[in-house]
């Protein structure tokens, strides 16, 4: 089952790759003991199959790939550079074909246990005490645009203690509709900033204790956003998107992004079965 797996997404890998023109032929040097097609394809069967290190990646195909764990590691964090140009390449083909609405969210992204937060080494210098609807944490932020279909459209990388409505601005730069966002943007400097004409405009969840109408397609838009905290919800618990097992910022990066990739291959590992 797993080499099944392994060669579906390998194929939908190696046709990115042959698009976007990720691998080069070259006849220099010794061929490395991993391909980039390789490494590619095992970070994402990491993240998909739920795996929690490299080692249990390693288990599995030790037998196949010959070679030492540590070249795994290596080739595998290396990969992130090619993950991110295959990230973008999906997210600019999401933007020619999005829907009117979309939804911008943030979630917490734990480096360690706050308890191990004064020990922690390999984030100290991007993590940071913050909290979060689930309480206090010691980590980063990421934040998220997606339309009502799904496609994502934007991804920001941030300290955890950075302000929401800096961040909405940021990310949210070239990409125009009905932007929906919970009351913890509420911000009349935000939407002067933001709302453009028959372009753009910031539909923000008015707070409990703000006496302000509300029309019933406000609150069925208001209500759509469950779908974006659903999307946190699949990369923590089905991605591995929260870990803190990398020994090294490289190995936290490289994390970070298969998850994305992963979940934005859905549909695509989706049309191959």
């Amino acid at each position: 089952m797993k080499f099944l797996v392994f060669e579906k997404l390998k194929t939908i890998v190696t046709h990115i790759c042959n698009q976007l023109r990720l691998v080069k032929m070259s006849r220099n040097g010794r061929p490395s003991k991993i391909s980039k097609i390789d490494a590619i394809t095992l970070s994402l069967y990491k993240s998909q199959s739920t795996r929690a290190t490299k080692k249990s990646v390693y288990e599995d195909f030790k037998n196949k790939l010959k070679c030492s764990y540590k070249t795994l590691v290596v080739s595998m964090n290396a990969s992130a550079s090619a993950i991110v140009r295959i990230l973008f390449s999906l997210i600019r083909q999401n933007k020619k074909m999005q829907s009117l609405i979309k939804f911008t969210d943030a979630t917490d992204i734990p480096v360690c246990l706050k308890k191990n937060a004064d020990n922690h080494k390999t984030m100290a210098h991007f993590s940071e005490i913050a909290r979060s609807s689930k309480g206090w944490y010691y980590g980063i932020k990421l934040t998220i645009t997606r339309d009502s279909q799904g496609k994502l459209l934007a991804i920001l990388f941030t300290r955890a203690n950075e302000n929401d409505r800096k961040i909405c601005q940021k990310i949210n730069h070239d990409i125009y509709g009905i932007i929906v966002l919970d009351a913890g943007y509420v911000s009349y400097e935000l939407e002067k900033a933001m709302n453009i004409d028959n372009k753009r405009w910031l539909l923000i969840r008015p707070y409990k204790s703000m006496k302000k109408l509300m029309t019933k397609w406000q609150e069925d838009l208001y209500k759509g956003r469950f779908a974006i905290e659903f999307d946190f919800r699949s990369l923590k618990m089905f991605y591995g998107l929260v870990t803190s097992l990398p020994r090294s910022v490289n190995g936290y990066i490289h994390n970070y992004l298969s998850a994305l990739l992963s979940f934005a291959l859905i549909p695509l590992t989706t049309r191959t079965k």
